[in-house]
């Protein structure tokens, strides 16, 4: 999805770029972002769960879990891995696979910058068209749901340590 559709806006109108220092060295945040045992325990906004229907971490496999909503809704989800640099980067397509809504369909990259016992986490998405960029934000709140997916990482690692 990255190189379709590169005449609609500027990247940056199509993108959510989401950063945090991650207070634990990268290979444990790796790891943690990388295993269905551990992604089940943070994924996802405040008041969340994560159930892992498949779950097959390499370039062209998939993981298909449904989000649980502290209301009671779920949402299935399906990310198809791309590629995988262990412990530095990790690249994949978003959607709702068969059972799940297609109206948030992007492109991911996460990356892992080593800072010692720290790591900075980038998460970028890249959507189609600005207008599905807005529609993740007003409908998902994908930016601040984002934003509560990387802090439980970080207290989840946190209790790993």
């Amino acid at each position: 999805m990255e190189g379709k559709n590169q005449n609609n806006g500027k990247i940056a109108d199509r993108q959510i770029v989401i950063e945090r220092i991650i207070n634990a060295p990268r290979k444990l945040v790796f790891e943690a972002w990388t295993d269905p045992k551990h992604l089940e325990q943070w994924w996802g906004p405040n008041g969340f769960s994560t159930t892992t229907r498949e779950f097959d971490f390499k370039a062209g496999g998939v993981w298909r879990h449904v989000m649980h909503g502290p209301d009671g809704t779920d949402y299935p989800n399906e990310i198809i891995y791309e590629e995988i640099v262990r412990p530095e980067r990790i690249t994949y397509t978003h959607g709702g696979g068969e059972d799940g809504p297609d109206d948030a369909q992007f492109y991911a990259e996460i990356t892992f910058e080593d800072l010692g016992n720290q790591t900075k986490l980038t998460m970028r998405s890249t959507f189609a068209t600005p207008a599905e960029r807005d529609h993740v934000v007003r409908i998902y709140g994908a930016i601040e749901g984002g934003k509560q997916t990387l802090g439980r990482l970080d207290d989840y690692v946190a209790s790993m340590n």
